[in-house]
């Protein structure tokens, strides 16, 4: 980079060499009213609790800060192996309250908060949620990286700085209705600018081949329209160990050129358009659409996340160890966060070769030895193709490598199995037909020495369907690595009382050792430890029964059985079976046969991609029966229905406290993993759901007599779509058939004739992938099964106990631990000690 303000020093002076800062209420306390004060130039007459927040957001950075430098240099020192984590979404959620757990800050900042008569809650409220993800993806990818530092290991995530983030859910009439998310709006306190590491990012043009200083021939991309892509890291705080790692993301910003002929002339505003294009990159997180394959922005962003990233760690290694590259793989791993960053196969090749001169086998023995992918998707439609046409404009070196690849990989499956053209066809990284495909799962496979699922039925179901050829080429690639979640996001932060109750009982190592809860079982029967247990629960009720009420307007009675479905709103997670099952308990009550009731709460939330007709319909659906439920003076407490607006990590963070009922109830074969299912599980709700992904693993941990089972198994479903009718599953079963009627004789829709066509349909078709119809009769057995239980108390709040006590297996720590082994082999290094 040119820029003559990051031009290298020839000296090197030490300029962080200063004394610790306070961790006592006393420094906190002068800190925060300098930052107030001095930085952010408030008075006793400011009344905006915005700005304490920033102050407090100061002090609470200025600590970690030491300790990512120190963490940094205990890197740098140890010339470690480093793991580089390619994700195009991170669902950070909060930063403050999550940073003053890790640094253990609680006890004195909450003196300091007293002595100025500020209360912490008041201030973490203020925070916007990063919006950096849609859903399970992204914030799996935010779990992963706090227990990398947790277990102080040497990995880096890379992400791109959205300015807005997916959007912002409200309801309007029943319907889901999109307005931007920027979260950007105020500045973000927690990021520091890294201008000094912008990279370069190639667009468009052409390829030509040269001959280089020695003869050799070269290629290079020429006439490119070029994005500068500058970085924002965010500290990533370990638990109180000291380790602070990064979380680089991207901003893309345009070149100072312009084109000058095009001013001369008078076109100013044509002149600078390619400046707003540039910018259009990084300005929206990308929804998914009703198909999953998104469009043109969406691989420019995953292109552009691809090239800086692998641009940036080059850097850094030329910086550090100078041009030879013949270490690099020993000492670098780039773990691909499933199929969106697979272009950085293809980049890394062009990198290696045309910026480096190094012929093919040198670069692809590279390639190879650093790429790993993750798969997270059973959906064949989500595994990213692009049109060769769209490739070629945008991309077209990276689709010269691309098909130079492919011919040298069909070369091998030929050798392999000689004369099976149809394999060839299969495997090919390029699918023809009338607007041939870039097949970019089956690239990241081929240009990594490691592809894993995320649970063992996906990881299964992978080898024998989407990925079975590669399967049969490549067994030793093959591995699973089950999903977890962060327990000190997701316990110790999301539920306090409940995290002191287990620490009371157990001791606090489970926040680092996770398995500890097993030593919970014990106390499952004890009558004294349950009632504890039952009074945590009934204060988390209570808060999630005001969020309902503050956000939906609807009473929950926190007496009730709370009975929730949040995730993104998809047709194979089937929120309409469950809404189905609504419909019909309104039905039994209205029909008199409600003895021995139990009071049922059910709570819905999750976004629809704005594409998705059905997925909105869906919550149309939800929110007109909500309405109606809710509405009739017969039904009381005995029913209440809600729709979470705008569904997010900070209200997953209460919801899983306050939830009884965990409802995971995707078609079998279809959920990869699911995250959401372990939140619930470690805080006490009990699951109901079918034999699909993590949900298997879940209940042999539990015990089957501690989770609701109900469906058919991923086998089955795969039978049962050969011959499936259900119009006589329907006209079979007493209860669906009222359902079905009521939905049929718009009794949901009364003013709105006819929008649930397209649902009812879809239920009745024998070509419904996800048989809803086929479920519901087990389904509802399963529903009273937990209904029946929750009348006893003692027994539910015993499996809700057993249900943590078995949550250990589910922690990233675990997770991470299983890459390092058998994917990155990372050393753990301790961060330099603050003093």
């Amino acid at each position: 980079m040119n820029d003559t303000r990051f031009r290298k020093s020839s000296s090197c002076p030490d300029l962080t060499t200063v004394p610790p800062l306070g961790l006592d209420a006393e420094a906190l306390e002068s800190d925060f009213r300098h930052y107030y004060t001095n930085t952010l130039g408030r008075d006793r007459n400011c009344r905006l609790t915005h700005y304490a927040y920033e102050a407090l957001a100061l002090v609470i950075r200025d600590r970690l800060m030491e300790r990512w430098t120190h963490t940094r240099y205990a890197y740098e020192d140890s010339d470690c192996k480093r793991t580089h984590y390619l994700s195009l979404e991170f669902l950070m959620g909060r930063t403050l309250g999550n940073a003053v757990l890790n640094l253990d800050l609680g006890d004195e900042l909450t003196k300091t908060l007293s002595n100025i008569c500020l209360e912490m809650e008041e201030l973490v409220d203020i925070e916007p949620d990063a919006g950096l993800g849609n859903g399970g993806l992204g914030r799996l990818a935010a779990c992963f990286l706090d227990s990398c530092a947790t277990l102080q290991l040497p990995v880096q995530g890379y992400g791109i700085r959205y300015e807005y983030g997916m959007f912002r859910q409200h309801i309007v009439n029943g319907y889901q209705v999109e307005e931007p998310d920027h979260w950007l709006e105020t500045d973000n306190c927690w990021e520091i600018k890294r201008p000094e590491y912008r990279q370069r990012v190639k667009f468009s043009g052409s390829s030509e081949s040269y001959i280089d200083a020695t003869g050799k021939k070269r290629m290079r991309w020429v006439n490119t329209r070029d994005v500068l892509a500058t970085p924002y890291d965010l500290p990533i705080p370990g638990y109180r160990n000291g380790t602070v790692n990064t979380l680089r993301l991207w901003k893309a910003t345009a070149t100072d050129e312009f084109d000058l002929e095009e001013f001369n002339s008078g076109d100013y505003t044509g002149s600078v358009a390619a400046k707003n294009e540039a910018e259009k990159i990084t300005m929206v997180l990308y929804p998914n659409d009703s198909s999953e394959n998104g469009k043109e922005l969406r691989l420019r962003q995953q292109y552009f996340l691809a090239s800086a990233s692998l641009q940036d760690v080059l850097d850094k290694w030329i910086v550090t160890k100078g041009t030879d590259l013949s270490q690099f793989a020993e000492k670098n791993c780039f773990q691909l966060n499933d199929t969106h960053p697979s272009c950085a196969v293809a980049e890394l090749m062009r990198l290696l070769m045309d910026e480096q001169g190094l012929d093919w086998e040198e670069a692809w023995e590279i390639t190879c030895t650093t790429m790993a992918y993750t798969n997270h998707t059973l959906l064949p439609e989500a595994l990213e193709k692009w049109p060769v046409a769209l490739f070629q404009q945008l991309l077209p070196r990276l689709l010269e490598i691309i098909y130079e690849i492919n011919a040298r990989f069909l070369k091998q499956v030929a050798e392999r199995w000689p004369g099976d053209m149809e394999r060839q066809r299969r495997m090919s990284l390029i699918e023809e037909g009338p607007e041939p495909q870039v097949r970019m799962a089956y690239l990241a496979i081929v240009g990594s020495f490691s592809v894993n699922g995320v649970a063992e039925l996906h990881s299964k179901l992978l080898r024998e369907g989407l990925f079975r050829d590669f399967y049969e080429f490549w067994p030793e690639k093959f591995n699973n690595k089950t999903n977890g979640v962060t327990q000190r996001r997701w316990l110790a932060y999301a539920n306090p009382k409940l995290s002191h109750l287990i620490s009371d009982k157990i001791g606090s190592a489970w926040a680092t050792d996770l398995g500890q809860l097993s030593r919970l079982k014990p106390f499952s029967e004890d009558h004294a430890f349950q009632q504890q247990w039952q009074q945590v629960k009934h204060y988390n009720k209570q808060r999630l029964a005001e969020l309902v009420r503050e956000d939906c307007g609807v009473d929950f009675n926190p007496q009730a059985l709370f009975d929730v479905q949040v995730k993104r709103i998809h047709e194979y997670k089937r929120q309409l079976l469950n809404i189905l099952h609504v419909i019909h308990l309104y039905d039994r009550i209205k029909r008199g046969d409600d003895q021995s009731w139990t009071p049922r709460c059910v709570l819905f939330g999750g976004k629809a991609a704005p594409g998705y007709v059905m997925a909105k319909l869906i919550i149309k659906l939800i929110n007109n029966v909500a309405t109606l439920v809710n509405n009739d003076a017969s039904i009381g407490h005995k029913l209440k229905v809600a729709f979470l607006p705008n569904y997010r990590v900070s209200a997953m963070e209460m919801i899983c406290a306050g939830t009884d009922l965990s409802e995971q109830i995707s078609t079998a074969g279809k959920e990869a993993s699911g995250t959401g299912n372990m939140k619930f599980m470690l805080n006490g709700a009990l699951t109901i759901g079918t034999l699909d992904g993590a949900n298997i693993e879940i209940r042999e941990e539990t015990g089957a007599e501690n989770f609701f089972l109900f469906g058919l198994t991923a086998e089955e479903t795969e039978k049962r779509r050969q011959h499936y009718n259900p119009d006589a599953v329907i006209a079979d079963n007493e209860d669906l058939t009222r359902v079905m009627q009521l939905l049929q004789c718009g009794h949901f829709n009364q003013f709105e004739g006819g929008i649930f066509e397209p649902i009812i349909q879809a239920i009745r078709s024998p070509y419904d992938p996800w048989l809803v119809a086929a479920d519901f009769a087990d389904y509802v057995v399963a529903q009273r099964q937990a209904a029946g239980i929750y009348q006893d108390q003692s027994q539910w709040t015993r499996m809700s106990i057993l249900n943590t006590a078995a949550a250990g297996k589910f922690s990233t720590d675990r997770t991470m631990q299983e890459y390092n082994k058998h994917i990155w082999t990372l050393p753990q290094i301790p961060a330099h000690p603050v003093s």
